[in-house]
């Protein structure tokens, strides 16, 4: 559902996409959902209601933190994720995609 929100964001705002992976098919667990972050500063989570920041630059929360807000309950990285620039966003949240994105 949050998929569906995604791509209609970005249809509306004209955002384009460089690449696209399909979370069904190619699952990210573990180490490789860590790796998402690489050359990233700035981690945006959407939790429900509520957005979790990470400076990534500042702040060094441990790996298993880190993959608390990364995976979902299946264990693999939670879908939707998008990454403009230094920035990584996990989940749907139609604010921080205007602010980030628009």
């Amino acid at each position: 559902m949050t998929c569906a929100k995604t791509q209609g964001f970005l249809a509306k705002h004209k955002v384009g996409i460089a690449s696209q992976t399909d979370a069904k098919k190619a699952t990210i667990k573990g180490d490789a959902a860590l790796s998402t972050l690489k050359d990233v500063d700035e981690l945006y989570v959407a939790k429900g209601k509520k957005i979790v920041h990470v400076d990534l630059k500042r702040d060094k929360p441990p790996p298993a933190e880190l993959l608390g807000l990364l995976l979902g309950p299946t264990g693999n990285l939670r879908a939707p994720t998008l990454r403009k620039g230094r920035a990584l966003i996990v989940g749907f949240d139609e604010a921080t995609y205007k602010r980030l994105l628009g």
